[in-house]
């Protein structure tokens, strides 16, 4: 089978219905490799969030998901050169742009709850004393728009830029009057989307990603 033994028994694996693995040594012995060997492609389909290995619970399948490989090249990427993440955002914004109106078209009315309840728990975080930053319900919000899609390469695309944006601290970033502008946005948007007002609700996202702009580069 190559070197990736392990990767097509995991696809194998999947039409079996099972839902953990046997041992490695049982594996080893299965495939016709050795256990270090082994050992090194179940690393690469761990890094890959294909399987899940725990103490006591062995080798388990995941389901299939992009975020795990963007994330580990986008890291690297950004460790090497701040700009690619800079790039990414241009990509994130291109690409929440494209879907957008499909996205709302998709949303349900529990999803429109969701929307008003995350600008409402922002609204209380920034008016709090003390003032908190709204990062979780900023991730959430934008997020909540797309999972309609079902579309895992653009779920796994906008997750990454979440898990990036994280990483390079903007998720601490505290201009309040920023923030204030930024859920402006928020809330016109939701409500954009309730009444189902597509195009000008995706006028509203360009602006919300044009202020970004003074925040990012």
């Amino acid at each position: 089978m190559g070197n990736s033994d392990f990767l097509h028994y995991l696809l194998q694996f999947a039409e079996t219905g099972d839902d953990s693995l046997p041992a490695l040594k049982d594996l080893s012995a299965e495939l016709g490799i050795s256990i270090s060997t082994l050992r090194e492609q179940l690393e690469v389909a761990k890094a890959l969030g294909l399987v899940d290995v725990r103490p006591r619970r062995g080798i388990r399948p995941r389901p299939y998901s992009f975020t795990p490989a963007v994330d580990a090249s986008l890291s690297y990427a950004i460790e090497h050169n701040r700009s690619y993440f800079e790039d990414f955002v241009d990509l994130r914004r291109h690409l929440e742009l494209a879907y957008f109106p499909q996205a709302v078209d998709l949303l349900q009315e529990e999803d429109l709850e969701e929307l008003r309840g995350l600008v409402a728990s922002a609204r209380q975080k920034l008016h709090g004393k003390p003032a908190r930053i709204p990062h979780l319900e900023h991730r959430q919000l934008h997020l909540t728009f797309y999972k309609r899609l079902n579309n895992v390469f653009v779920t796994g695309l906008l997750e990454a830029y979440w898990d990036a944006y994280e990483a390079v601290g903007l998720n601490v970033y505290t201009d309040f009057e920023y923030l204030e502008q930024v859920w402006k946005f928020h809330e016109e948007l939701v409500e954009l989307a309730v009444a189902k007002d597509k195009a000008q609700a995706q006028q509203i996202l360009k602006d919300h990603f044009d202020l970004m702009d003074c925040m990012v580069r």
